[in-house]
């Protein structure tokens, strides 16, 4: 063994180390890697462990002492399109799914959200109460989500019943808002010619609040959140939190509902926080989903009144990518989530597994303690109910009765299979093409793109111990060391 004296300077912290590297080809410590290309999925590498290493040059720094965020969980969008194609399978093909997406031997997926009421993946309209003006809720109810969402929900709690679930609407029911519609905006709305009805004198086309911020439909809106809430715990379905409005800054011609965040700051504080709190329910109540990138518009809810003592969390979009890292600045003792990465428009290829790696890397590095894909499950089509083909993690062939993983399920197992709630992100050098995570069993675990066409030589410092790895051309590979 060469014992081997290294001077380096460490990223943008600026500061010199003098380290004592023990060199060994070999590495005494256990390390294993899985990796996925497009054209090989998931296998388990046999030699890869390099006899050299660059001299002058670190890849990654890992720095076991400097825990990070904690994992809160890992998953997918539970939607109703995505059981419809399912039930087109086998009963032994769709329990197969389920079993990839949910076992410890596949996804092992530990948090996903469900829609509370209709989404663009519904397979029409509706809410929890479509009577107008039932300020008291007499007549709510989630009768339609026991023949859909419910089964769907449930398949997946038979294969863990520790899979964290949480909830939010696109939309209050249409006799709730000012344009008394479901969307925001005309347009097409699946296969019917004249779109989804809406007068175009109704749209809404900037972010003013589209909710009718009466008091009456303020306390009727948080008693219907906590109503819902209840009757899925009935159905032995526990909500560990909601999220008010999906895609809060956002005017589509599918389910939607814009708010300005003064009003969602008073609807929290005034009325659905002390709602939960009277009712005296478990579940959060997290801001979100955010797609707003100008960190003003957390601020603004987060300053209002009481909100903040409301607020366990917050859950931002895709589109809300631009404000996280000042709010997880300025807020570090809030909880973050990214609620919905990029949709794609039905590639399902390499090119979406490299979109969804950089939302990933971007929100771990940035504080987010939970992640989620959208749709799991679609059918071939890829289609939503108005007509948009979107990604999708398995693709359900309803004729030829076949199931589909897509690289971006791989992508997702490379975290989840590993990574659980409890476990850590951790601090390492800068890079845009790893993430480091501390098992709760003491293990390392290095996750890695390589977005190169060739393969690449990767030297990795772990404590005192330095090793190299050959990593394939474009691929992603998870590496765990045990120490």
């Amino acid at each position: 063994m060469e014992i081997r004296r290294n001077t380096m300077r460490i990223g943008k912290y600026g500061v010199i180390l003098l380290m004592f590297f023990a060199f060994n080809p070999a590495f005494s410590q256990k390390v294993e890697m899985v990796y996925t290309t497009a054209s090989e999925r998931w296998v388990k590498a046999k030699k890869f462990l390099s006899k050299e290493t660059a001299a002058n040059a670190t890849d990654i720094v890992v720095y076991t002492d400097s825990l990070l965020q904690e994992i809160d969980g890992i998953g997918g969008a539970f939607n109703e399109l995505g059981w419809d194609a399912l039930e087109a399978l086998p009963k032994a093909s769709s329990k197969q799914v389920f079993k990839d997406l949910f076992s410890d031997e596949g996804c092992n997926f530990s948090m996903c959200r469900i829609p509370l009421g209709a989404s663009d993946y519904a397979l029409s309209y509706y809410s929890s109460n479509d009577v107008p003006e039932d300020f008291e809720m007499r007549d709510f109810n989630i009768d339609r989500d026991r023949y859909i969402l419910i089964p769907y929900l449930e398949a997946a709690l038979e294969v863990n019943p520790e899979l964290k679930i949480w909830a939010s609407p696109w939309t209050p029911p249409a006799w709730m808002k000012v344009n008394d519609h479901y969307a925001m905006r005309s347009g097409e709305f699946g296969n019917a010619l004249d779109g989804n009805k809406m007068n175009p004198e109704a749209q809404i086309l900037n972010n003013a609040t589209a909710f009718k911020m009466q008091e009456r439909y303020l306390k009727a809106y948080a008693l219907y959140f906590s109503k819902f809430v209840q009757a899925y715990k009935k159905e032995g379905i526990e909500l560990f939190s909601i999220q008010p409005q999906n895609e809060i800054a956002y005017q589509p011609n599918w389910p939607s509902c814009t708010w300005r965040p003064e009003d969602m700051g008073y609807f929290i504080s005034e009325f659905l926080g002390p709602q939960f709190k009277a009712d005296n329910l478990d579940a959060e109540i997290w801001l979100g989903t955010v797609n707003s990138g100008d960190p003003n518009y957390v601020r603004t809810v987060l300053k209002f009144k009481d909100a903040s003592k409301y607020i366990k969390g917050i859950g931002f979009q895709w589109g809300g990518s631009k404000a996280i890292p000042t709010i997880h600045k300025e807020y570090p003792g809030i909880k973050l989530m990214q609620t919905e990465n990029k949709c794609g428009e039905h590639e399902n290829d390499w090119t979406s597994l490299e979109s969804s790696w950089n939302t990933l890397v971007h929100f771990l590095n940035n504080g987010a303690g939970s992640h989620m894909y959208w749709n799991m499950v679609l059918d071939e089509t890829g289609k939503s109910a108005w007509g948009w083909p979107q990604n999708s993690m398995v693709v359900v062939d309803r004729n030829a009765k076949k199931v589909t993983y897509t690289d971006e399920f791989y992508l997702f197992k490379h975290v989840s299979h590993f990574v659980q709630p409890g476990d850590h992100y951790l601090k390492s050098s800068e890079g845009k093409n790893h993430a480091v995570f501390k098992l709760k069993d003491g293990r390392i675990a290095v996750l890695v793109n390589n977005p190169k066409d060739t393969q690449e030589t990767l030297n990795i410092i772990i404590n005192e111990a330095r090793f190299a790895v050959n990593v394939n051309p474009k691929s992603i590979s998870t590496l765990l060391i045990t120490e």
